[in-house]
């Protein structure tokens, strides 16, 4: 069932938006050649219990860490450990805060130090896939417009969709109905109205569509790894558009 939030739920997920956003821009400076995964994920944990909130993913479904943090050919769903970035890898880090029950969810990839034009390319266009299907938010409009958006584009760009994950509601819960694909046709899936909030996120690859799981269960692969990149925002259906709740 897809919930259409009260102005009481907005406020408190604008701040738990908020608080994704600065905890992304407080390790930001951290994203560095030699910093290790756990690193990044204990400063990012503290940082979200420093504004009042809670690590939305730690113990969701027994994921063990406060972020997720995926390196190169790493889609998503990447478990912090001691391995250290280096020179020319991207890393992408998922960040979930709980305020008072109510979840802000963005993920966003980084260059560590200089990265090739490969992978410039698929971290640029995998930027702009995102925001081409938030432009599709809007009362009247339809879940596959956005979907529609985001695989256009990134058909244009020749890069490959993960289809296997998706966006998703959020609210009390870090995911809730309705699915956000990114692929569709124009005017199908369910309906946008002014209250929904909704995760948006594109994952794609240099390489083609296809995913593997890793023996840990968790993360997430591209089968010919090559590099991945991910991009998320939450996203809450305004009146006459939309408002980025995990932005600036």
């Amino acid at each position: 069932m897809i919930s259409i939030k009260s102005k009481r739920e907005i406020e408190l997920m604008e701040i738990a938006g908020k608080i994704v956003y600065e905890t992304h821009q407080h390790i930001k400076p951290l994203i560095k050649a030699g910093v290790s995964l756990l690193e990044l994920d204990t400063e990012a944990e503290k940082f979200i219990i420093s504004k009042g909130a809670k690590p939305s993913f730690k113990g969701y479904e027994g994921f063990p860490n406060a972020t997720c943090i995926s390196v190169n050919e790493e889609v998503v769903h990447g478990i912090p450990s001691k391995r250290k970035l280096k020179d020319g890898d991207i890393v992408s880090i998922d960040i979930g805060a709980d305020y008072k029950g109510y979840h802000g969810d963005s993920a966003w990839s980084y260059a560590v130090g200089n990265i090739n034009e490969e992978k410039e390319y698929l971290m640029e266009h995998t930027e702009k896939a995102l925001f081409e299907g938030i432009k599709q938010v809007k009362p009247g409009n339809h879940v596959g417009d956005i979907g529609y958006a985001v695989e256009s584009y990134a058909n244009s760009h020749n890069l490959g969709i993960v289809r296997e994950l998706c966006g998703h509601g959020v609210g009390n819960h870090l995911h809730e109905d309705p699915d956000v694909p990114n692929y569709g046709s124009k005017g199908t899936g369910p309906m946008l109205k002014e209250g929904m909030v909704i995760a948006i996120e594109p994952m794609l690859n240099l390489g083609s569509d296809d995913i593997v799981v890793e023996s840990n269960d968790w993360t997430i692969t591209t089968l010919d790894r090559k590099p991945s990149a991910h991009f998320e925002h939450t996203v809450l259906v305004t009146k006459d558009g939309y408002q980025i709740l995990t932005g600036e």
